[in-house]
């Protein structure tokens, strides 16, 4: 059973499309995805540096591409042999994995992602904020040290990671001075996703996504918000929805594929994150993350092409 995992924000890194960019198929869907975004996405995914691509309007939609891109190059090079099942995503990440399930087509993907950029980016900007990984340390008692001085658990991303999130100033003080037995790791976002703080997104977000077209899921798809398959598209479009203002439960999400027994889990564009947590919480299911060209050989090697 292999599984398809898309990334969220943070993920990103300056130049991570530039080699990619060589293979026809993904340059095509890059500048489709231009075209239908009215952003030049080769720019921020190849020259751009990192604080132009931590702006969550551009973020948030060049990650949702990248994936779609690296998804269509994926079956083009493998073929009838890779057959996929599953699907998840994280974050933003689960537009992609709306994409790859047949929720939505690139079109729909592409606008609602750039429409929940910009809605967040604006939510964001009413107050510094920011989010930092807290890797480490025993779960409850790094709760109870976010709660205790201001702070929400923002992802549970299981493996010992837990995202915390809320003002900028809070977040700085707790890189500076983690939870006993952890270490803080600031990340490249510009607000405080998954928390109150996004609630001002989620009413024009609400009214937008009643404009989409939506299927129901043609492969297996478990959302974010409590780690369940999904069987309606509509559902599933609603729960993204609600995931902007509420905590990214991937811990449970990661629990469903074990028991799926998903034996081949291929992070999508920009991989390394979802596969890195895979590895140390998922240690029956192989993990292979799409870093560069060279990286398709792997997913061959590993579903016995």
């Amino acid at each position: 059973m292999i599984c398809i995992a898309a990334p969220g924000q943070g993920s990103q890194a300056p130049g991570f499309l530039s080699a990619w960019l060589e293979i026809p198929i993904f340059k095509e869907q890059i500048e489709k995805a231009s075209a239908v975004l009215g952003i030049d996405l080769i720019h921020y995914g190849t020259v751009a540096d990192a604080d132009a691509i931590k702006d969550t309007k551009i973020a948030q939609p060049l990650i949702v591409a990248a994936g779609i891109a690296s998804y269509l190059t994926l079956k083009e090079s493998l073929g009838e042999e890779l057959v996929i099942s599953s699907t998840a995503g994280h974050s933003v990440g689960e537009i992609t994995a709306a994409y790859v399930s047949g929720i939505l087509n690139s079109d729909g993907a592409l606008k609602f992602v750039q429409r929940r950029g910009n809605e967040m980016a604006e939510a964001a900007a009413l107050t510094p904020s920011s989010m930092a990984a807290v890797v480490g340390g025993e779960l409850d008692s790094v709760l109870s040290h976010l709660d205790s001085v201001g702070l929400f658990a923002a992802n549970y991303n299981g493996a010992g990671q837990v995202v915390a999130a809320g003002s900028k100033e809070l977040i700085e003080h707790l890189v500076a001075s983690p939870p006993a037995g952890s270490r803080v790791i600031a990340l490249q976002v510009a607000g405080a996703f998954h928390t109150s703080f996004m609630e001002p997104a989620r009413p024009s977000l609400t009214a937008f996504a009643k404009e989409l077209s939506v299927q129901d899921p043609k492969i297996s798809i478990w959302s974010n918000n409590d780690g369940q398959l999904v069987q309606s598209g509509q559902k599933y479009l609603e729960l993204m929805v609600n995931q902007v203002s509420n905590p990214v439960r991937w811990d449970k999400t990661m629990e469903s594929i074990q028991l799926a027994n998903v034996s081949v889990m291929i992070e999508l564009l920009p991989s390394g994150a979802l596969s890195g947590i895979a590895k140390r919480a998922m240690p029956n299911t192989v993990a292979i993350a799409l870093k560069t060209p060279a990286d398709l050989d792997k997913v061959a090697e590993a579903i016995g092409k």
